[in-house]
């Protein structure tokens, strides 16, 4: 059985907008398709402090309210320089120039993590898919710098800028976008500078934004420049602390729309389990920025609808093979589900799932929960993909609950997905697959 999927409808994005995994630090950019992309880091599920974060994510959205993960793109393994013990995958930036998209992102490349931190590029020539890791920036790195984010300005030439242990540098980038011209400059004029240094242009005036000291809840701050390495001129506070014991955000304008995109710890209680959120961001007519509203509400569709109509192949929870307490039941209206997933050591697996050629799937998770927060453990072919969020549907017979997420299959269709509970009683209805490569 199939269905058409195209994710359209709703009234607003909801803050946080990703809620399956938890995601933070988003870097969000408008590509030549017309579309938005949140790079972001990935808190792994469960958190020890920041050291597990790892393997990064891509989401695209056609109207900031509908949005499509689209897979993960880089994790530590992949980085042969990087630290033996992995982790440590922190907030990233995305960057095209010239045909190639250029991803950058801070990573250790040794044991002793907050010594030795490198910005790690990888390219494609895709936006969201098809990375491959280029070494690390020469020159740069060291104790506590981090955050990279880079801007290709209208002339098209390219600066980077990060920062850490309350110093922010910035410089040029070579035409190969590997590479800087010279040297890095400390930037000037910055009050109560941390990290989270982005930097963006609106009208002909510069803007960065960081995130500041204040202890155990940050606040993002500005300052403006009629160039890009500065003197800074600083501007005030434009985001109060957003309920988590970090703040890191970015800036993009879409279809005539300022944004702020943020996160929170809004899910998980936890400030190692963080969620994006986006809320409106507007300006004063002397170019200041006005404080930022955060809401729940998130924000209303810009754009055109969602183009992409996914055909998902249905798999009936019927149709999965149970263990460790697990079981198939059928409620009142025939609806048939599998249960007992409360019950450490019980599964469900969905066995000979169609991968066709092989490449990025979405998964859709159907399911019914009254806990407040539940969650599932996802393996494919037997690849660890950490723990999926299960938001309360109110009942356990409400199967309105819908996990989302992108993974690789393999060619043919003797691919197996397991969910493993033990994490909250969630009962599993059906999964969905909606091939993304052809």
């Amino acid at each position: 059985m199939n269905r058409k999927d195209k994710q359209a409808g709703k009234l607003s994005s909801r803050n946080p907008i990703i809620n399956t995994i938890y995601t933070a630090d988003p870097s969000a950019h408008v590509w030549e398709d017309g579309k938005v992309y949140i790079y972001a880091s990935h808190d792994m599920d469960p958190a020890r402090g920041c050291d597990l974060m790892d393997r990064y994510h891509v989401f695209s959205s056609a109207d900031m309210v509908n949005w499509q993960d689209e897979g993960e793109i880089l994790r530590s393994e992949d980085v042969s320089w990087g630290r033996p013990e992995g982790g440590f995958m922190w907030a990233p930036d995305c960057a095209y120039k010239n045909g190639t998209y250029y991803f950058y992102y801070p990573h250790p490349s040794g044991s002793a993590w907050n010594d030795t931190w490198k910005i790690g590029v990888a390219t494609s020539k895709k936006p969201a898919s098809g990375f491959v890791d280029q070494g690390y920036v020469p020159g740069l790195g060291g104790f506590a710098l981090i955050d990279p984010c880079v801007l290709v300005d209208e002339d098209n030439r390219a600066y980077m800028y990060y920062g850490g242990g309350s110093r922010c540098e910035g410089g040029e980038l070579n035409d190969d976008m590997l590479s800087i011209k010279g040297n890095m400059l400390e930037m000037e004029g910055l009050e109560d500078f941390h990290e989270a240094a982005w930097v963006f242009k609106r009208e002909g005036l510069y803007y960065l934004t960081y995130a500041d000291n204040l202890e155990g809840n940050n606040r993002m701050r500005y300052a403006t420049s009629d160039k890009p390495l500065g003197p800074w001129t600083y501007r005030g506070i434009f985001l109060e602390p957003t309920g988590c014991s970090t703040t890191h955000g970015s800036v993009a304008e879409f279809n005539g729309q300022w944004y702020l995109f943020y996160h929170n710890q809004e899910i998980s209680g936890e400030g190692n389990l963080r969620s994006v959120c986006i809320d409106y961001l507007y300006f004063n007519e002397d170019g200041t920025i006005q404080t930022v509203v955060q809401t729940k509400e998130g924000v209303l569709p810009a754009g055109d609808e969602p183009s992409q109509t996914l055909d998902f192949q249905i798999y009936e929870a019927a149709a999965c093979s149970m263990g460790g307490g697990a079981s198939l039941e059928v409620d009142e209206q025939e609806n048939r589900f599998v249960s007992g997933l409360q019950s450490a050591g019980s599964y469900c697996e969905f066995e000979h799932i169609a991968g066709e050629e092989g490449g990025r799937a979405a998964l859709l998770i159907q399911y019914a929960t009254e806990d407040r927060l539940a969650k599932l453990h996802l393996t494919v072919n037997g690849s660890d993909y950490s723990l999926l969020n299960a938001l309360s549907t109110s009942s356990l017979s409400e199967f309105c609950g819908e996990a989302r997420i992108t993974v690789p299959l393999e060619p043919g269709d003797r691919n197996t997905i397991r969910l493993s509970g033990g994490n909250g009683e969630v009962r599993v209805a059906r999964m969905l697959v909606g091939l993304l490569d052809s």
